[in-house]
C-alpha cells in the first residue's frame, strides 16, 4: 500500500502542474515534522516540548534579526512549514482553488515565483512590524502570505470569474478575495495571530502588484525563473558528471555521413511514402540535407520524430 502511495506521489509530482508540486512539498514537510514530533514524544515525553520547539524554530522566521542571519534558509522554509492540521488544510485548499486560476490565466510558469515572492514580502512585512507588536521574540510560519499573493493575483486578473461556493452558490471572485482581505484587516485588531494577519496582507499586496506590473509589461517572475533554471542546470550538471550543462546533450548527436553516398531526393515530395524504400542511413542523410537547405522548422512531424529516435541510438 505504501509503495503504491509513494508511486502515486512521484507520478503527480513529475507530471502535475506547479500547484500540485507546491502542495506535495508542503504536505511532505508537514508529514516529516509530525513524525519527528511523534518520535520525540515516544522517546522522552518530558524533554520533548523543548527539543521540538528548538528544532521547529530551525525552520521559522523570527522577529529576532540575529536568528534570521544565522539561519538564512528560514526566509524560504517558513513558507513551507506548518504545525496545525487545519492550518495546512486551509492553506492548501486555497492554494489549490486559486492557484489553478492563476496557472490557467497567467501561466503555470508564474505560479512558483508568485508563491515565493509573495511569501518573502509577507515575511518582510512581518519582520518590519513584529517589534512594534510583540515585546519579546516571536516566530512566524506557514504558507498564508504566499497563498494570499496567489489569491489576490487571481482576483486581480479576473475579478468577474465565477466560483461556486457551498450554500452560497455562484459568487464573483472579486467578492471572495475582498472578503478574505477584509478578514485579515479586521484580524490585525485582535490579539490572535496579529503578526500573521499582517504577513497575509503583505502577501496580498504583492499579489496585486505582481499582476499590475505584468499588465505594464514587467514580468516579476522572469528573474526568479532564470535563477531557478540555473540552479536546476547546476545540479543536473553535477549528476551528469563533469559539471557539463544538460543543454549541450539535447538535440541530435553527430552522425557520420559518407561523402561518397549519393544524395537522395526522395524526401523532396512525399517523405512518408518514400521512406519505406530507403535505408536508415539514407533517410538520415536526406533529412540532414533538408535541414541544411531549408532549416529544421520545415521538417515534417515524421522527419522530426525519425531524427529524434536516431539521436538516441
Amino acid at each position: 500500500m505504501f509503495r503504491s502511495i509513494w508511486d502515486d506521489v512521484k507520478r503527480e509530482y513529475s507530471y502535475g502542474n506547479m500547484v500540485t508540486r507546491i502542495i506535495i512539498i508542503n504536505l511532505a514537510f508537514f508529514v516529516i515534522v509530525k513524525l519527528l514530533w511523534v518520535f520525540l514524544m515516544i522517546g522522552n515525553a518530558w524533554v520533548e516540548p523543548e527539543i521540538y520547539r528548538t528544532i521547529s524554530r530551525f525552520f521559522m522566521i523570527s522577529s529576532d534579526w540575529m536568528h534570521n542571519l544565522t539561519h538564512p534558509w528560514v526566509i524560504f522554509t517558513h513558507m513551507f512549514f506548518h504545525e496545525g492540521v487545519f492550518h495546512i488544510l486551509w492553506n492548501m485548499l486555497f492554494l489549490y482553488w486559486f492557484g489553478r486560476i492563476v496557472g490557467d490565466l497567467l501561466g503555470n510558469h508564474r505560479v512558483l515565483p508568485l508563491y515565493l515572492l509573495g511569501g518573502l514580502v509577507g515575511g518582510l512585512i512581518y519582520l518590519i512590524t513584529a517589534k512594534l507588536i510583540f515585546n519579546g521574540t516571536s516566530y512566524a510560519l506557514g504558507a498564508s502570505g504566499a497563498v494570499m499573493a496567489i489569491v489576490v493575483a487571481a482576483g486581480t486578473t479576473s475579478p468577474d470569474y465565477i466560483m461556486r461556493l457551498i450554500l452560497l452558490g455562484d459568487i464573483k471572485l472579486k467578492y471572495i478575495v475582498g472578503a478574505l482581505v477584509f478578514f485579515d484587516v479586521v484580524g490585525m485588531g485582535s490579539n490572535i495571530n496579529t503578526g500573521g494577519h499582517i504577513a497575509h496582507l503583505g502577501g496580498a499586496f504583492f499579489g496585486w502588484l505582481f499582476v499590475r506590473q505584468l499588465r505594464e509589461g514587467n514580468d516579476l517572475s522572469m528573474p526568479v525563473n532564470k535563477l531557478l533554471n540555473r540552479i536546476q542546470e547546476f545540479f543536473k550538471g553535477l549528476s551528469g558528471g563533469g559539471g557539463r550543462s544538460t543543454r549541450s546533450r539535447k538535440g541530435p548527436k553527430v552522425v557520420y555521413r559518407n561523402p561518397n553516398r549519393k544524395k537522395s531526393t526522395h524526401t523532396r515530395g512525399n517523405a512518408s511514402s518514400d521512406y519505406n524504400d530507403m535505408s536508415h542511413q539514407e533517410q538520415l542523410d536526406s533529412i540532414l540535407e533538408k535541414i541544411k537547405k531549408s532549416g529544421y522548422d520545415n521538417l515534417t512531424e515524421e522527419e522530426k520524430e525519425f531524427l529524434f529516435n536516431a539521436s538516441k541510438k
